[in-house]
């Protein structure tokens, strides 16, 4: 057994800023499922919504974002964001991190959903890319921090006094490890590529959403996954983000008629929030019968779009795409909106178990994630999360824990084949648009295959598919019980939202399905 102060999961933005902060308190061990560059954070192209021009403030930022969360966030958790983001984004400059600048001065991007310029970016569309590295490289030469590469958490281990650390299977040795800590923080991201069109990473299945669960935690509003509208469409139906920054710059949507429908939709058109455009262009596809529609930059500055786009200009380019003309594109699962239960230091309900970055649902996205204030929280909450660990450290011993998990590699094939089929259910029945028809199927197509599928106990590839089916049946469980339309989800069996549920839906493990009601105000400083 390893013994840590910290035990940090997951090496997206989340993990790897907690695990820069919490390296001036103690010894850590940073986790991760395949390598420390593989996550959503490193992929993330658009940029990082904060107040930082003179014609913008925090309470503008706030009002976007509750306006985008659709009547479902909590305003203290937001309050928290758009005041305390800024002085991160201030740290970062401070500690070297480059972002683009124009005439001297921060360049700022706009996004959907977005009133004011206040998205920063790095590299052009390489900004979840340009802040990822910078801030490996502080963690990989931190003395305190030891990196764990191909790691897969398997099984939080706690007792009555809380969490104390976790099993994983170490894939470089092919054997179980298990490592101890007086605070666990999970960051492992959310569970879109549960679905066949994504733009996750393979690995993005919700692991943390189901160890978690299993675990006694309360998992919120899982019935919000939020589609990104304009992934590039291949015919192999890969995905690959275009960012909403695209749009910002001016690009027009169009059906394949060549009419903008987004206009006269919502009073920004195309930079409507994306619950909005996704729904739009779904709407579209089914309309006409088609499989995208068109992303058209045909008349912007071709020069500018390289310089600002580089990277989607590239990919474009491989695909065989002009991206200076028009983009062929369908939206795709892209964010988890729910997640773990966790107040505003990031604690949940399991003492000494913290949860930051797409994996928590701490208030902030609502029904519907504002563009780019993802990798803001994870610099927030995180800084949030390890300053409270420092008062929060277990003082009970450690139980000495022992291996226990096999890995049998005859069991992959039937791992790959349940993905597969738990991806057509969601893909299918738990989508952009829902009923309860179908999702009533979906649910009884998870059941059926929980009920036939052969596991063995503690086998690593037995444990992960009974969590694909945990998780996939959590966020239907949710979409079944919330009959109205709101943000990231549309039944159109209730088209329209209902203030029944201007509450957010819980579920943990062995209990009923609860409510509990929207922090819908501030407390008065008074």
């Amino acid at each position: 057994m390893r013994n840590y102060d910290y035990i940090i999961v997951g090496s997206g933005l989340a993990g790897l800023y907690t695990a820069y902060r919490a390296s001036a308190y103690g010894k850590v061990a940073l986790l991760t499922k395949s390598n420390i560059r593989e996550s959503n954070s490193y992929f993330a192209q658009g940029g990082i919504a904060a107040v930082t021009g003179e014609d913008d403030a925090p309470l503008f930022h706030f009002q976007d974002t509750i306006t985008a969360g659709r009547g479902l966030c909590d305003y203290p958790a937001v309050n928290v964001l758009v005041n305390e983001g800024p002085a991160r984004i201030q740290e970062l400059i401070n500690d070297g991190m480059h972002f683009d600048t124009e005439n001297g001065e921060l360049a700022l991007g706009l996004e959907g959903g977005h009133h004011q310029k206040r998205i920063l970016h790095a590299g052009g569309d390489a900004t979840g890319r340009m802040i990822t590295n910078f801030v490996i490289d502080k963690v990989e030469h931190c003395p305190t921090v030891e990196i764990f590469d191909n790691h897969a958490v398997i099984a939080l281990l706690q007792d009555e006094h809380g969490c104390y650390g976790v099993r994983c299977w170490d894939f470089n040795e092919n054997r179980e490890e298990v490592f101890s800590g007086h605070n666990v923080f999970l960051t492992s991201g959310g569970t879109s590529a549960i679905y066949k069109r994504t733009t996750n990473p393979h690995t993005t299945i919700g692991d943390g959403l189901a160890l978690t669960y299993n675990a006694g935690c309360e998992i919120v509003d899982m019935e919000f996954i939020q589609f990104h509208p304009s992934a590039i469409y291949t015919p192999t139906g890969e995905a690959y983000l275009v960012s909403e920054a695209v749009r910002g710059e001016g690009a027009h949507l169009l059906n394949q008629q060549g009419e903008r429908f987004m206009v006269g939709k919502h009073e920004l058109a195309e930079l409507a929030p994306r619950d909005i455009v996704a729904q739009s262009i779904f709407q579209q596809m089914k309309e006409h019968h088609e499989d995208y529609v068109y992303l058209s930059l045909k008349h912007l500055d071709p020069e500018k779009i390289k310089k600002r786009f580089p990277n989607i200009f590239e990919k474009c380019a491989e695909l065989g795409i002009d991206m200076t003309n028009r983009i062929p594109v369908a939206p795709a699962a892209h964010y988890t909106v729910g997640g773990v239960k966790t107040d505003l230091t990031g604690r949940t309900n399991i003492p000494h178990l913290y949860v930051c970055g797409e994996l928590a649902s701490s208030g902030i996205m609502g029904a519907n994630r504002l563009a780019s204030n993802s990798l803001i929280e994870c610099l927030v909450f995180g800084k949030r999360a390890v300053e409270d660990s420092v008062c929060n450290r277990r003082e009970a011993p450690i139980p000495e824990t022992t291996p226990l998990f096999s890995l049998n590699h005859q069991k992959l094939d039937a791992y790959l084949s349940l993905k597969n089929k738990v991806a057509d259910i969601m893909t299918q029945e738990a989508g952009i648009i829902r009923t309860a028809n179908g999702l009533q199927e979906g649910l009884e197509n998870l059941l059926h295959l929980e009920q036939t599928e052969i596991f063995e106990e503690n086998e690593y590839y037995s444990l992960v598919s009974k969590n694909l089916l945990t998780v996939a049946e959590l966020i239907i469980r949710s979409a079944l019980f919330r009959k109205e339309s709101r943000g990231g989800h549309f039944r159109s069996d209730y088209p329209t939202p209902n203030d029944k549920y201007v509450c957010h839906i819980i579920q943990q493990k062995g209990k009923e399905i609860k409510t509990t009601p929207v922090i819908s105000k501030l407390k008065d400083k008074s």
